[in-house]
């Protein structure tokens, strides 16, 4: 007999345009784990229009009637950071499992405050750090577990993203940096959760965090605007399993050369790349076991899940579906969580106040 799907509602739920319309439904289209059953917008205008291109059979324009509603066994938040907390505390009083996306919360208080209210009412937890369930970082972890380049001595990560100096003015919002989404929270975010997750914590670490950019260009109205958000975060250190450790992510005006990972050990290098961030594109591998040729690396099937092709953002998305289904299904913790994101928020205020001091 065939498994019921698990009945879910997203909240941001916009056809036209946001993170979830690149992403989230599609992936929750595609999902055999999921009915999409519920679709909130700001607007019940846009929410019809959302349940009747996606098939939904509920559509809301306030958040708290959705997660009230009997037909709703789960809820993804996919709105703007600042909105992240009352979306998904009204959820988790609902007793519904969660999926929000990363960051948590515009900060690091807001965080807790969901993670407690999580813990309380004992439901299933997801947060939006998609490169955990990367197809070639969770191989890349089995190799280095099984010793691939041995003892890992260094390694290196950037990623340098273009357009830093003009967006249209419904992302320059963006700019101010008390909002908790920037390159630091963000881009920064993503890449060094995707490093830590394959290669361990850091152990110490000095760190920059800069504003290289301070005005941004609106590209429709043509206004300039100032800004506090940094642009760029740089970490050194070493890392527990003691390597020493290097990362760089950077918005830059032009040509940014995309995301690598790199590390070397004693018996060989590995190198993971993509055009993108590390959460948003298919990664790709090489490695070189005592030799200097790297060779591509073929990612097995097992890693996943989802079928068809590993290209464009719905892809770790539907791979995080499968895995909050499983969770919620079979009652064991789903992984990231919730306190998989409490880590990481502390992370990055290390980061800011180690900044701070330098």
């Amino acid at each position: 007999m065939a498994t019921k799907k698990i009945r879910l509602g997203i909240v941001g739920a916009n056809i036209r345009l946001g993170w979830a319309s690149r992403s989230h439904l599609i992936a929750a289209a595609a999902s055999p784990d999921f009915e999409l059953a519920g679709v909130c917008t700001t607007r019940q205008e846009s929410a019809d229009e959302a349940a009747r291109k996606l098939g939904a059979r509920l559509a809301f324009h306030d958040h708290r009637d959705m997660v009230a509603h009997p037909d709703i066994d789960a809820v993804s938040v996919v709105v703007r950071v600042p909105s992240h907390y009352e979306p998904t505390m009204a959820a988790l009083e609902a007793g519904k499992h969660v999926y929000t996306e990363w960051p948590l919360g515009q900060d690091t208080a807001q965080a807790q405050k969901m993670t407690d209210k999580a813990h309380a009412k004992g439901v299933q937890t997801m947060i939006g750090l998609q490169a955990r369930v990367s197809p070639a970082l969770m191989y890349l972890k089995e190799l280095l577990t099984q010793g691939y380049v041995g003892k890992v001595m260094a390694c290196q990560v950037s990623l340098i993203r273009d357009g830093v100096l003009k967006r249209p003015s419904h992302r320059t919002w963006q700019r101010d940096a008390n909002l908790g989404a920037n390159t630091l929270t963000i881009a920064n975010g993503h890449t060094l959760d995707a490093m830590r997750s394959v290669l361990g914590e850091f152990s110490e670490f000095s760190s920059v965090v800069a504003t290289q950019a301070d005005e941004w260009l609106e590209t429709d109205t043509k206004k300039i605007v100032k800004v506090t958000s940094p642009d760029h975060v740089l970490i050194h250190g070493r890392l527990e399993n003691g390597a020493v450790a290097s990362l760089h992510v950077g918005a830059v005006p032009y040509a940014g050369s995309g995301y690598h990972m790199e590390s070397y050990g004693k018996e060989g290098t590995f190198v993971a790349y993509s055009e993108d961030s590390p959460q948003l594109e298919q990664i790709r591998l090489k490695g070189a076991q005592k030799g200097n040729e790297l060779k591509e690396l073929e990612i097995p099937a097992r890693f996943c899940y989802v079928q068809g092709t590993r290209e464009g953002e719905p892809y770790n998305v539907g791979q995080m579906y499968h895995r909050f289904a499983e969770a919620i299904r079979s009652g064991r913790k789903c992984e990231p969580n919730f306190d998989t994101a409490m880590d990481l928020h502390h992370l990055v205020d290390k980061i800011r106040a180690a900044s701070s001091r330098s």
